[in-house]
């Protein structure tokens, strides 16, 4: 691997500083590029561990009746901790990962990675930090999912997916908004129509405009 590209993994994550270029150049790691695409089923068992460079890989769940659930997203500088979890319980993977956009991942060999958790305590500490920070997040998920009226989540995830400083429309379509949300599409239609008769947003053909943020705000902070 070359210098350049370790530096460039090395300031993404800092955790694999200490490590010597040499032993980056003695080993299997590797950088690779993924197009948008389901990349793990569920019960997969991981040969190489991944850690995201560039894009996004959505980590989610299907119910037995075929419902999706969103569980979180790994952006650039994380790693899936349910991965995580299973190559070093040596488990079969729990949900299924997909990339929604070109993604440049670097994949280590398991072995190679457990050696390097066992060596290096900035990249140990690095995995155990996100188990929490993934845990606090999944935990506020579903406490939203039992005690928040869908009209306040709807209202929050439009918050999130949009900038306040700019009006662009948010490009979407209510299926999506529904697999974020784990529930069905009819739902989500009938409360972004509500919000639409009272004026807040308007609803376009796989868009979105945002008319009255505040009151989406408002709504949001009801307790």
């Amino acid at each position: 691997m070359q210098n350049e590209k370790i530096a460039s993994i090395v300031s993404t994550f800092p955790c694999f500083a200490a490590i010597p270029h040499e032993q980056w150049q003695n080993t299997e790691a590797a950088v690779i590029t993924l197009p948008a695409r389901p990349v793990i089923e569920e019960g997969h068992i991981f040969q190489h561990a991944s850690f995201v460079l560039s894009g996004s890989v959505r980590i989610y769940k299907i119910s037995p009746t075929g419902k999706e659930l969103t569980l979180y997203r790994v952006k650039r500088g994380e790693v899936c901790v349910i991965m995580m979890a299973s190559i070093l319980g040596e488990t079969g993977y729990e949900a299924i990962a997909e990339t929604e956009e070109d993604t440049e991942l670097l994949v280590l060999p398991v072995a190679l990675f457990k050696q390097w958790m066992d060596t290096y305590k900035d990249l140990n500490q690095f995995i155990y930090r996100l188990f929490i920070k993934r845990m606090i997040s999944v935990t506020s998920l579903i406490e939203d999912m039992t005690f928040l009226p869908m009209d306040r989540r709807v209202a929050e995830l439009l918050l999130r997916k949009t900038n306040p400083h700019f009006e662009a429309p948010l490009y979407v379509t209510h299926e999506s908004l529904s697999l974020e949300l784990g529930t069905a599409r009819e739902v989500v239609s009938r409360v972004l129509k509500e919000f639409e008769r009272l004026g807040w947003i308007r609803l376009g053909r796989g868009k979105i405009s945002m008319l009255k943020r505040s009151e989406l705000e408002k709504l949001s902070q009801v307790k």
